[in-house]
């Protein structure tokens, strides 16, 4: 095991130990954790980081999640289309809820996505994927780019229109979510697409999708 995994996993149960009973670790604790674990690696090549990440995934454990996530997201600057077939193999093995989900798409995954808009054709198959968070991935992924408003040629409608009555609360609320976010860069249009879709859109989503408008438009847009 490398040294810094096994770090990881001291400073982890460190933090377990320190937590009051009944309490669970605070993620901004862990993400300090990650920090100083960040800085102690030498070789700081994304072969070498992202071998590391791997490993953490590997130990299955929701805290060295968000450490690995956290190291992958560090290497922002050095990522290529290929980067695309390990967060792919991530997301497909060891993402196993929401929190881990969001957490890895609204960073790492998501900013690649930023970076290589390219890839956003691979996305749309994961609309139809079997597991509930590959589905909520399809459209959280794409929070990163719509909120630096830097997402020509990403069609978030296409993601939204495809998991529109999806039978899992989590992914209706996850595209609701990027609609959300949506309206804060582009609100003409989520709002046309909110009144075209009203008699559609599960009203979690449908709610979701409209927190960003003003008073007057949530209302109106409610009465729908």
């Amino acid at each position: 095991m490398n040294k810094i995994v096994d770090e990881a996993i001291r400073g982890v149960k460190e933090l377990e130990e320190n937590t009051p009973c009944g309490k669970h670790i605070v993620t901004g604790d862990v993400r300090k954790l990650s920090s100083k674990l960040f800085r102690q690696i030498e070789d700081k090549s994304m072969e070498h980081v992202f071998c590391l990440c791997e490993e953490l995934l590997h130990e299955r454990s929701w805290e060295l999640g968000v450490i690995a996530f956290d190291f992958a997201y560090r290497m922002k600057n050095n990522y290529n289309e290929s980067t695309y077939d390990i967060f792919y193999h991530w997301l497909k093995e060891y993402v196993r809820g929401w929190g881990d989900c969001d957490d890895f798409c609204t960073h790492a995954f998501g900013e690649l996505l930023r970076q290589k808009k390219s890839l956003s054709v691979k996305i749309i198959a994961w609309s139809d994927d079997n597991d509930f968070w590959v589905r909520r991935a399809s459209a959280v992924v794409l929070i990163p780019a719509i909120l630096k408003n830097d997402y020509d040629g990403i069609n978030p409608f296409a993601i939204s229109d495809r998991l529109m009555s999806d039978e899992h609360d989590l992914v209706l609320k996850g595209y609701g979510w990027m609609l959300k976010a949506l309206s804060q860069v582009n609100p003409n249009c989520v709002k046309e697409y909110l009144i075209q879709n009203c008699k559609n859109m599960p009203r979690v989503a449908y709610r979701y999708a409209l927190k960003k408008f003003d008073k007057e438009t949530r209302n109106k847009l409610m009465q729908m």
